[in-house]
């Protein structure tokens, strides 16, 4: 996973202005969400997300009700020893975590890499890391901040 959440850092930081944290979920709380123009979240794949995740997103049960996220860039991004052990339905879980928050997502538009690597639904590795999904994960980080850096400069217009 590490690998993939450091791949959509590099990405992200490809656009001008972009300030990247890459952190575990026990170094984040509602707190640096809150303060954070776009969040990609990302997961091993347990046919879902793993256990420990899914309660880190269950406790953030008070904090839906407040909207801090709402109208934020979001994404995410998985990885699986098995291209059919559910990744996509780890991707999904993940995205509607961030749509109940408000969160808008970015995805990834399709491209020759994905007959190989991925899923448009955001980055993800099946078995060894390659170097396609590696590309697929910064291609992701690029966009989300692309996407958050023009919201953020259109509000401020």
């Amino acid at each position: 996973m590490r690998p993939l959440a450091e791949a959509v850092g590099r990405g992200a930081r490809r656009v001008t202005g972009t300030r990247v944290d890459v952190r575990t979920i026990d170094e984040t709380g509602p707190e640096e969400l809150a303060r954070a123009d776009a969040i990609v979240l990302g997961s091993p794949n347990w046919n879902g997300p793993t256990g420990e995740f899914k309660r880190w997103l269950d406790g953030t049960g008070d904090f839906w009700e407040e909207n801090p996220l709402v109208g934020k860039v979001g994404a995410a991004f998985t990885s699986a020893w098995s291209r059919n052990a559910g990744v996509e339905f780890t991707l999904w879980s993940l995205l509607h975590f961030l749509l109940a928050h408000g969160v808008i997502i970015v995805g990834l538009p399709w491209t020759d890499r994905m007959r190989l690597s991925g899923s448009y639904y955001g980055a993800t590795a099946c078995g060894e890391v390659t170097p396609d999904d590696l590309a697929q994960a910064e291609v992701l980080g690029e966009r989300v901040a692309a996407v958050a850096r023009a919201l953020k400069l259109g509000r401020e217009a």
